[in-house]
């Protein structure tokens, strides 16, 4: 069961990393949540996430690094929400990445 939540989350960061360099709504949402000029550094660091969580698989040190940082970012990620005043099925998301990225990251790998 690890394995494919390490892989779903893996496949989420991917998208969603990738969402940020290549979509037009990703780039409006980061505006919305006035972190526009910090987009891509944000898609780098979710992309970083992604690859460290399927290294993870065979470096446990890798994947618990990862986890924990894409927790960290959703913890981060759900204080935007928020600051911006978002309602809690807008904020959802996060905090059920932030929950799964924690899990992983101590009790996982």
């Amino acid at each position: 069961m690890n394995v494919a939540l390490v892989l779903f989350s893996a496949l989420s960061f991917l998208v969603y990393g990738l969402a940020c360099f290549l979509s037009a709504h990703t780039k409006r949402e980061f505006e919305r949540y006035r972190l526009g000029s910090r987009r891509l550094l944000v898609g780098a660091l979710q992309l970083v996430g992604a690859i460290g969580l399927v290294v993870g698989l065979s470096l446990p040190w890798a994947g618990r690094a990862a986890a924990v940082g894409l927790a960290v970012m959703m913890l981060v990620a759900v204080g935007v929400r928020i600051g911006i005043k978002d309602s809690l099925p807008q904020t959802t998301p996060a905090l059920l990445y932030l929950a799964l990225n924690a899990y992983l990251g101590f009790a996982a790998f």
